[in-house]
């Protein structure tokens, strides 16, 4: 239980620090989504491949883990996500994101018959609540095209969270997943070379996005997703928008509000009420 506990923290961190990165990348913009999503892909695939390697020895045979419907997810998810955050600002885009895959996984973990008791689902809810309240004051009216987007990214994370669901070998397949997933990148890449618009603060931010909090982080993740029923994963990643926006206060200047202390404590303390219910009920 602390092994997942840990793993499960470290992965949050990671996805707040993506969403961090690709603020500063996407919203100057410092570079275009087409090449942030190429780097970001194709620099965790080559760290991930050469890991998995050093791992198993340069002369182990046999094909890598992995599977083409978890990298086309993947693939998906990275693209959108960078399209939509042209169009929408960071507080639209994560509502729209965030809701998406916690419909996706719900939706399916209820098909399933993973249902939530009335104390889990009363957690949820006030969690949700709260992260709505946190996100909402600074929405707006969202674009359309944008939010089409960041729905269909939202979609195919949720899917790609389920897919990992019960992996033997979470740096492997993570490493299979990204390397199948730059195959549909190289065309972007070529797009944005073509196109000469990457300065080299964009550069870097892509590549830390692709080699530490996405290749790294989404192995982590995997890991962690052996410890967690589907009603657990999806309710943990409404602590992501808290922890970015921490972020954003400690490492962007942003300041901290009264609406922020509340609102990350309510969301927090949902999720706790929900997982404690869930022990207790197991004991």
């Amino acid at each position: 239980m602390r092994s997942t506990f840990i793993l499960t923290a470290v992965a949050m961190v990671a996805f707040a620090a993506n969403s961090l990165l690709a603020r500063q990348a996407l919203g100057v913009p410092a570079i275009d989504p087409a090449g942030y999503t190429a780097l970001r892909v194709i620099s965790g695939a080559i760290v991930l491949f050469l890991l998995f390697r050093r791992r198993r020895g340069l002369t182990h045979g046999g094909s890598i883990p992995g599977s083409w419907p978890a990298a086309l997810a993947l693939f998906l998810y990275a693209i959108a996500f960078s399209a939509a955050y042209v169009d929408l600002g960071a507080a639209t885009g994560a509502l729209i994101l965030f809701s998406s895959v916690q419909a996706t996984m719900l939706v399916y973990a209820v098909a399933r018959g993973d249902r939530p008791s009335l104390n889990e689902a009363l957690g949820f809810a006030v969690a949700f609540a709260a992260f709505v309240y946190l996100v909402l004051p600074g929405a707006g009216r969202p674009d359309l095209f944008g939010s089409l987007l960041m729905i269909v990214s939202g979609v195919a994370w949720g899917a790609y969270t389920l897919l990992g669901r019960g992996s033997v070998d979470p740096v492997g397949e993570t490493a299979g997943n990204f390397v199948r997933a730059s195959a549909f990148c190289i065309p972007l890449g070529f797009y944005a070379l073509v196109g000469e618009s990457a300065t080299t603060v964009g550069v870097v931010l892509a590549l830390t996005s692709g080699i530490v909090a996405s290749g790294l982080g989404y192995a982590i993740w995997y890991s962690a997703l052996r410890g967690l029923t589907t009603f657990r994963a999806a309710l943990i990643q409404l602590s992501v928008p808290v922890i970015a926006a921490a972020g954003a206060i400690l490492l962007l200047g942003e300041a901290l509000t009264l609406h922020f202390v509340v609102a990350g404590f309510v969301v927090l303390g949902g999720i706790a009420f929900a997982i404690l219910s869930k022990q207790k009920r197991q004991a």
